[in-house]
């Protein structure tokens, strides 16, 4: 089970950032990699296109992780990609106080995640999947969904 960071307002001092460049990996194999991560305890993996020496096309991968996940990664990395070497350093990240809501729309309840600075919502986000589910079951454009919720909350965000 992957454990999320709390919700409150706080700094993460035991954070590591682990960046590889791959120009020989298929395409095909990032996406399962990047679930194993996620599966492992990752918070946060992503792709960046970058080009390596003699100009080749490559990806940079990178992820956020605990400190104690760091050598499950380091094995996934070296085991699921191509690459013979992995970069990480130590990280500071600072996360904003998170809390969850519903709004009603005329096409069924979505949950909103708020973002909080000193107590004050200052962010907005309607969760995806509700918005993509209700997008599909009422035939409405995703867009459509985004933009009602928005009006809901008020302009503000």
């Amino acid at each position: 089970m992957v454990m999320h960071p709390p919700d409150q307002e706080h700094t993460d001092d035991q954070m590591i950032k682990v960046e590889v460049n791959l120009d020989d990996t298929p395409g095909e194999w990032l996406g399962y990699v990047m679930d194993k991560l996620f599966e492992a305890g990752a918070n946060d993996v992503y792709y960046t296109p970058i080009y390596m020496k003699k100009n080749r096309p490559a990806v940079q991968l990178q992820l956020l992780c605990s400190k104690n996940h760091l050598e499950k990664m380091k094995e996934i990395l070296l085991l699921e990609t191509t690459t013979l070497g992995i970069r990480y350093y130590p990280l500071s990240v600072y996360r904003m106080e998170r809390r969850m809501r519903t709004v009603d729309t005329k096409w069924g309840t979505i949950t909103v995640k708020e973002g909080l600075l000193e107590g004050e919502v200052v962010k907005v986000s309607p969760e995806y999947e509700d918005c993509r589910m209700l997008a599909e079951k009422h035939q409405v454009p995703l867009k459509q969904i985004y933009e009602t919720v928005w009006g809901l909350l008020g302009n503000a965000y």
